[in-house]
């Protein structure tokens, strides 16, 4: 491969990885998400918070790698449309975020509280998936984001495969965000004190429910006009 080669297959795959850094790491948000992930995980340990943004990064990088890769395919076999996953996800993210708004108290628990003992034999790891991974960060914003990057994909065999590295590439420094913020979400926002980490919570979780309600609304447009646009019979 000529010098000219390798530096236009550099390019291309440094252009593809930024754009999809740019795309997936503007919906992802995984800074806006910190007051979030701390809410959903009130009864743990600092210790324990920290050591769950390890598989909560690793399930977003399968997740967006899986979504990029093989998501066109498996909504294809199942005759699921993306606009059909909006609205469903849409419906989650809604859910999540109404009971977030409306939850009693400080969202933020203590360790000697009553709950503690309880919720203590439950294992953290097993809600790093869902609802925290999905759909609270890797939710349909993203994952359409993600089906739509690897539907683009070359034709020619060397290109996809620099296409299919650059979105890879992409993905890892997105996860790599995620686990940055979410391990140090409580020294971030321990400089705004109870009071002022509570209303960014509220308001965090106010935000989230407008997304949902913004998600579910482009599955339902999108529903509305491929109706529309159908022939009469």
């Amino acid at each position: 491969m000529s010098s000219i080669a390798v530096v236009g297959a550099l390019r291309q795959f440094g252009e593809t990885a930024l754009l999809a850094v740019a795309a997936l790491f503007a919906i992802v948000d995984p800074l806006g998400g910190a007051p979030i992930y701390l809410a959903k995980t009130a009864d743990l340990s600092s210790e324990e918070r920290a050591a769950l943004a390890k598989p909560f990064a690793l399930y977003s990088f399968l997740l967006l790698a899986a979504s990029t890769l093989i998501g066109a395919y498996v909504l294809d076999f199942f005759g699921v449309s993306i606009p059909v996953v909006q609205v469903a996800g849409g419906l989650v993210v809604c859910s999540i975020g109404w009971s977030l708004l409306n939850q009693p108290g400080s969202p933020f628990g203590k360790a000697g509280d009553a709950a503690a003992p309880a919720r203590a034999r439950e294992d953290p790891r097993e809600r790093a998936f869902y609802p925290l991974t999905m759909p609270l960060t890797v939710g349909p914003g993203s994952i359409s984001v993600a089906i739509s990057l690897g539907a683009n994909t070359p034709q020619s065999l060397r290109r996809l495969l620099f296409t299919v590295s650059a979105h890879l590439a992409a993905i890892l420094v997105v996860a790599a965000s995620v686990y940055l913020c979410y391990r140090n979400a409580e020294r971030i926002l321990k400089r705004l004190g109870p009071t002022g980490t509570n209303v960014l919570v509220r308001l965090s979780a106010f935000i989230l429910l407008c997304i949902g309600v913004q998600i579910c609304w482009n599955g339902v447009h999108a529903l509305l006009s491929t109706l529309a646009s159908r022939p009469p019979s």
